[in-house]
């Protein structure tokens, strides 16, 4: 189990190593002249040069990605004497542990990945990421947790009402859901909560008339005596409503959400404050793609745990539907539901970066957007690096877990 743990955390380093190489190479051939985007074409060559300088911008492309490699990594090689270094410790600002000393010129040390400092502020990167993640965490987070809870519900439903309307109405929804890109998904959901919906939210005959449809439909074809009875009592009930409408619609509160805002607001005279209710739009966004891949994933799997032995000699026994669902057959169908999870939390990070910049969310992906609109490129690879350190890790614990529960994924 040793080894196979050492494999996978070899792999991740590996595949971060081709990350940075081609994160890096991929910004210094097309970023053109960053020292004179800097200072101005009115700037004189003389504040170009320093520029440089300061930069290592002056240095052929191997020096540089050599020194970049240098500060990523832990264990790294620093100069403790002389200031004017490229590679000088005395200018370092971050913390470290001084393992040994070759000469008066070279000293190994551990520290955490330095990711140098912005172009533009001057300010380290690594403190400019750890001010930006959380707002992306937390709304990655949030995205994941509600798809995750919404998800099982409707796949268990669809599932449970197999071949039923509701059951290919998910069916489509969730392929709908998969095939909408995030940024495109952002603005419906911006355009429709924040502009069409934001004061009120009126019901007419015809959505009345659609919904009463569907719930006839769901009548007729559903076979379920439970799932009958209450598409009754709901379709009573909506033609109910559609008579007594005095004015021929249905006038109900609006959304009241902003288009744009962030997890913390400011006050003129209260300062900041927490503002939740900016994060659902973009929440809502954000876990339409897997919440998609959840119904399906968890409707495929509960119907192949359904057709297994121990369900049918659970329900020989006499136990009632309820519980061969929720005791028996749905921890079984789980797996591969928390699996897609995982993958997918990872990739809500990537994703939030567009939704962020619709919604005006403070996290990672707008302090990427504003450092490319400025060609801050550090502050752009930093970001790169970390959302795909993210993902390496998150696989390989997945790989790990799953190697120390089956015994045949580590041969």
């Amino acid at each position: 189990m040793t080894g196979f743990i050492l494999k996978k955390i070899l792999y991740g380093i590996l595949v971060m190593l081709g990350v940075v190489s081609l994160v890096f190479l991929m910004f210094h051939y097309t970023s053109g002249d960053i020292a004179r985007n800097l200072v101005g074409e009115s700037a004189n060559e003389a504040v170009v040069q320093n520029i440089r300088r300061k930069f290592n911008l002056d240095l052929p492309a191997y020096a540089q990605y050599a020194i970049y490699l240098n500060d990523l990594s832990p264990v790294s090689v620093y100069n403790p004497t002389i200031p004017e270094s490229r590679i000088s410790l005395q200018q370092a600002q971050f913390r470290y542990i001084e393992i040994f000393k070759w000469s008066q010129y070279r000293a190994v040390i551990i520290k955490w990945p330095w990711l140098q400092r912005s172009l533009v502020s001057q300010k380290s990167v690594s403190e400019m990421i750890a001010d930006a993640i959380p707002g992306t965490a937390i709304l990655a987070f949030s995205s994941m947790l509600f798809a995750m809870m919404l998800g099982l519900i409707m796949g268990i439903v669809a599932a449970i009402h197999r071949g039923s309307f509701y059951d290919q109405l998910m069916l489509i929804i969730s392929a709908l859901g998969m095939s909408g890109p995030s940024f495109f998904v952002a603005v419906i959901v911006a355009w429709l909560g924040a502009i069409v919906m934001r004061d009120h939210v009126y019901v007419g005959y015809s959505y009345l008339i659609i919904f009463a449809l569907f719930l006839l439909a769901q009548y007729y074809l559903g076979k379920n005596v439970w799932w009958k009875k209450w598409n009754f009592f709901c379709l009573a009930f909506t033609i109910l409503l559609a008579l007594i409408l005095p004015t021929g619609h249905l006038e109900l509160p609006g959304t009241g959400l902003n288009m744009t805002g962030s997890l913390y607001g400011v006050d003129v005279w209260n300062g900041k404050y927490l503002n939740l209710q900016n994060l659902i739009l973009p929440m809502i966004t954000l876990m339409i793609r897997p919440l998609s891949v959840i119904v399906q994933l968890t409707r495929s799997s509960l119907l192949d745990v359904l057709k297994q032995d121990f369900i049918r000699t659970a329900r020989a026994k006499g136990l009632s539907e309820s519980r061969i669902i929720w005791r028996h057959a749905l921890p079984n169908a789980l797996n591969p539901v928390i699996t897609a999870a995982s993958g997918w939390f990872a990739s809500l990070l990537a994703g939030a970066v567009f939704v962020e910049f619709v919604f005006g969310w403070k996290g990672l992906g707008q302090e990427m957007f504003a450092a490319i609109e400025k060609q801050d490129i550090p502050v752009v690879m930093g970001g790169v690096l970390v959302i795909s350190a993210i993902f390496v890790a998150i696989n390989a614990v997945v790989d790990i877990s799953y190697g120390m529960l089956d015994p045949r994924v580590r041969k």
